[in-house]
């Protein structure tokens, strides 16, 4: 690698890195914000998953993306430390305004080589590429390798969630009030996933909780296929044990995984699917 290369790598809290992780791979996370009547809080750093829930009865908040502010704050740590060059991984483009927030903020960067690579993914479907990317750049790669990388892994990565209700989905624009009504009334669970240009879409329908996670395994392992190299996460949004029985089960089916992950999704995701969901996202290595 040129020794003039200081590369420095930034993702938002939406990508669901696990705080450990980001820590020991020197991943900077940037809070998007939990938006209620009284108060505004930032991802995991002032409210936690579990707060989200237990306030849900009482208010469903809204979302926004993080306080340039804070973006630029990361950006003047870079340059204050010797960085040069920036990889920020950021969820899709097609869900949120924050990958261009992120875009807009490096505009004052002159200075600073910066790249933001849109996931077109959210969770640990993009978090798996930022983790990735931070991976190749503790080995030493150039920028312009650890970019082309970012690009690939990003493309290599699904992410399949099962929800438990389709009414935070629905009052939140994300399906119509058609698969709404049908979905409540015969119990038809759909599988939804990011498609090409970042959006929700249904991708399978079961009847009931258990036939969509069996559904939403057997998409991850179709995803992986006959990949040598891989790596999978399972994700839940105050459904630990049904995960970990997942977690399980998904481990039996893809053995052969390089690094498995389990994390509890931000309360920014928990907002727009509500309690009780469950993901699958796999990243072909090679």
């Amino acid at each position: 690698m040129d020794t003039m290369q200081k590369i420095a790598v930034l993702t938002d809290s939406c990508s669901d890195v696990p705080p450990s992780l980001a820590q020991e791979l020197g991943i900077r996370v940037i809070a998007l914000h939990i938006n209620y009547r009284d108060a505004a809080y930032r991802d995991r750093v002032d409210i936690q998953p579990d707060e989200v829930y237990a306030r849900f009865a009482e208010e469903i908040p809204k979302t926004s993306t993080p306080s340039p502010s804070d973006v630029a704050e990361a950006f003047d740590e870079f340059v204050a430390a010797g960085v040069t060059h920036v990889v920020v991984v950021s969820i899709s483009s097609g869900l949120s305004a924050t990958h261009d927030l992120f875009k807009s903020v490096a505009t004052g960067y002159p200075n600073l080589h910066v790249e933001v690579i849109d996931t077109k993914n959210i969770g640990l479907g993009s978090g798996l590429t930022a983790i990735a990317v931070a991976r190749m750049v503790q080995q030493g790669f150039s920028f312009d390798e650890v970019v082309r990388g970012a690009r690939r892994y990003a493309e290599s990565t699904c992410a399949f969630f099962c929800v438990d209700t389709l009414e935070y989905l629905y009052k939140g624009g994300r399906i119509g009030k058609a698969t709404y009504s049908l979905g409540s009334t015969l119990d038809i669970r759909p599988v939804i996933t990011c498609n090409e240009e970042g959006v929700y879409v249904p991708i399978a329908k079961a009847h009931g909780r258990k036939a969509s996670l069996k559904k939403t395994l057997a998409l991850a392992k179709k995803h992986v296929g006959s990949a040598s190299r891989y790596r999978f996460a399972v994700v839940h949004g105050g459904a630990e044990e049904e995960a970990r029985a997942l977690l399980e089960k998904a481990k039996e089916a893809l053995p052969n995984a390089e690094e498995i992950l389990f994390e509890q999704i931000s309360p920014a995701l928990v907002v727009h699917t509500g309690p009780g969901l469950i993901g699958i996202g796999a990243q072909i290595i090679e």
